[in-house]
Formats: C-alpha cells, structure tokens, sequence
C-alpha cells in the first residue's frame, strides 16, 4: 500500500544524513518529490569541488534549481596533502577554484529563481568573488551576506531587492548623493566622478531590518527611512575630533530609521573610557536609539567608582536594555575570574534591573554573564557573535 504524503514527509524529516535522503530519491515519484525538496532547500558549499559539482547540477537542472531556499558558499581552498614533510609528494596538490567556476555559479543563481538566503564568502579564495554573478538573477531575498567589493553590480542588485530584511556586506565606497536627508562630511580626496548606477535608491530594501556593515559610511546610506532594528558597525577614524564627527554623522542618520533601533553594535579599533561616554550619551540623547534598545555594545566599562557610577546612570535611562557588552581590557589588574565578572555583572544589575546579559571583552576573548532570578552564572560555552541579532 502507498505511503500517504504526510507519512512520507514524516519518514523524509527524519532522515539524518544527506547520502541517506538522497537515497530516499529512488523509492518512489512521491519519495523522491519530497526527498528532493529537503535535500535541495538548504545548500552549504565549503570546498571547491563539492562547490562546482553543485553548481553544474543547479545550472542544467532548473527544476532542481528552483528548489533551493537558502544557500551558502563558504570555501576554503585546504591542502589535501596529509603529510607534508612525506618525501613521496613532490609537490603539494591543493583543492582550489578552477577557472571559471564564478562563471558557472552565475548560471546556477539565475536558475534558482526561488532564493530567499544567499552567504557568498570568497576573499580568501584565489579567485575571489564579485556582485557580477548576480546580473540576471530574478530572486527576490530575505537575507543576503556578502564580502563583495562595493560596485555597480552590487548596487544594482540591492536596488532591485524589495523584500530584503537582513543584510551584511563587507565593502562601501564613499559616492556623491542628491538624498537631502543623507548627512555626509566625510571628504575623499580626487573621487572619481560616481554615476548614477553606485547610488542606492531610496525605494530600495524598504523592509531591511538588520544590517551589519564594516564601515560606518554603509549604514549613513541605508539606515535613513528604512525600518532598521538591529545595526551592527564600526567607525572608520583613529583620530578623536575625526572620530567625533563620524559618530555626530552616524546618530544624525540613526535617528531617520523610521524604526526604534533593539540592537546597536559599534565596534572601534581603540577603546577609550572618555569616547565611550560620549557614545552612551548620544544613545541616551536620541529618541531612535533610547527608547526601545534591547542590546548595547562595545562600551569601555569605567574603572574609576564615581566615573562607573555616571555609567550606570546613563544606563538606567535606557528602560528596554536586556543586554551590554562591555570592554575591560584596560582595568589594572584586569578582571580575570568568574567571580570578578559575577561581581561586576551584580554591581551592575543594582542599577539597570532589565540587564539579564552582559559580555565581557578582555584583549578580545568575551565572557558571557547570564542573570537569572538575581543570580550571575558564568556561561563558558555561549557564543556571544549573534546576540546583538537576537535581541
């Protein structure tokens, strides 16, 4: 007798490894129907050939192709050579792109007209990656991370999404705007003229609400009218009055979200106890960032009693904070022991009685302290990277 749908779906669920699922593919139509879908919904490449093989399937296959939901290319060129010091190589065989596996990828995305998550990481791959894979693709995103060079071809891509809600990219290119409301005094000196393909539209991602960027200049062009809840990016000046004026510009631009920010992660190349008072003032000063923030980070915790308690104070008027990262790598001697973190972390909670998290930076090992019913627990094996998306 058939196996009705659901059982089969049942049987297909739970199935646990990949070979066996494909297996599953010879049983039946209806088998392999439903086999298909859950071998091909979710797709992780990491090595060159298993990449290309994939690829070449997507590509001549568009059936296949429009099963794919979510895909990640994260590859990692690895010596398969075991043993290096064994006389019997002569020379060492890597496992790395070969020419034109960019080209053969591009025709597999067009294929997968059904994407609604796609990670490309190649810079460290001999033959990195650009957004030109992407022309001609008709998906339309949920989420797409990427370490491409800010381009033509990546803003045209990004103009095109409409209903992208997370996005992360590596590069931005500073470009002239005729957008009023974009705050912009940073000066690049000789800028080759921009054309009107490097400018974002303003209709572009009009649903985007997480945005990681490395450079604060990113999320001064996209944050602006666009519901962003959680940012995560880092300044890009050393110099003090530089740096000022870079966080001047950010907030201006934070506060046109036309959402309260829940998360905010600013990352900076040198942390200082005086810039980190200025930060929380600006959080605390703008509506967009107080009011409804859930997660704050990096902040240089004070040493100093009176300083620590202005701290605090700062914080108690942020009503919705549940977490705070804070960097402590400057404290003589540094807080070292579970119960230096359970101390600070409860010294804390005294004055900011929503906190239920903090993260500890020293010399950038993090340190997560959990607060439950009043009590602090070290949590040695949580990871810290995502609870800026969490919150």
């Amino acid at each position: 007798m058939e196996l009705t749908l659901e059982a089969i779906t049942i049987i297909v669920n739970n199935t646990g490894s990949r070979s066996d699922i494909a297996v599953l593919c010879r049983v039946s139509k209806t088998f392999r129907r439903v086999a298909e879908r859950a071998l091909y919904n979710t797709i992780y490449l990491r090595t060159p050939g298993e990449s290309q093989a994939v690829s070449n399937t997507l590509a001549t296959c568009a059936r296949i192709a429009s099963l794919v939901a979510s895909l990640t290319i994260s590859i990692v060129e690895e010596d398969e050579t075991e043993d290096e010091s064994d006389e019997s190589y002569e020379d060492d065989y890597r496992d790395v792109l070969p020419e034109g596996f960019w080209e053969g990828m591009a025709v597999a995305l067009q294929k997968a007209t059904n994407l609604r998550s796609l990670t490309i990481h190649s810079q460290g791959t001999s033959i990195p990656a650009s957004a030109e894979i992407l022309r001609s693709t008709t998906f339309s995103l949920r989420k797409f991370h990427c370490d491409f060079d800010w381009d033509n071809d990546l803003v045209q891509f990004l103009n095109a999404q409409t209903e992208l809600q997370d996005l992360y990219i590596l590069d931005f290119k500073q470009t002239l705007t005729t957008n009023p409301t974009i705050q912009t005094t940073t000066t690049i000196s000789t800028p080759p003229p921009p054309t009107s393909s490097m400018t974002l539209n303003a209709s572009a991602m009009p649903n985007l609400m997480t945005l990681e960027c490395t450079f604060s200049e990113a999320a001064d062009h996209i944050v602006p009218h666009r519901p962003i809840t959680h940012l995560k990016t880092c300044f890009s000046r050393t110099e003090m009055s530089e740096k000022r004026v870079e966080m001047d510009r950010l907030f201006t631009n934070i506060s046109l979200s036309s959402k309260a920010l829940r998360s905010l992660d600013i990352a900076d190349s040198s942390y200082s106890e005086s810039f980190a008072m200025e930060i929380l003032r600006k959080v605390v000063s703008t509506e967009v960032t107080r009011k409804d923030l859930r997660y704050l980070g990096t902040l240089v915790l004070p040493v100093e009693g009176q300083e620590r308690l202005q701290f605090y104070g700062l914080l108690m008027k942020l009503p919705a904070l549940k977490c705070l990262e804070v960097e402590v790598s400057a404290w003589v001697p540094p807080p070292t022991s579970t119960a230096a973190f359970r101390a600070l972390a409860s010294e804390l909670r005294l004055y900011c009685l929503t906190v239920t998290s903090v993260v500890f930076v020293l010399d950038f090992e993090r340190t997560l302290v959990t607060i439950r019913n009043g009590v602090c627990a070290v949590n040695a094996d949580a990871g810290t990277d995502l609870l800026w998306r969490e919150m």
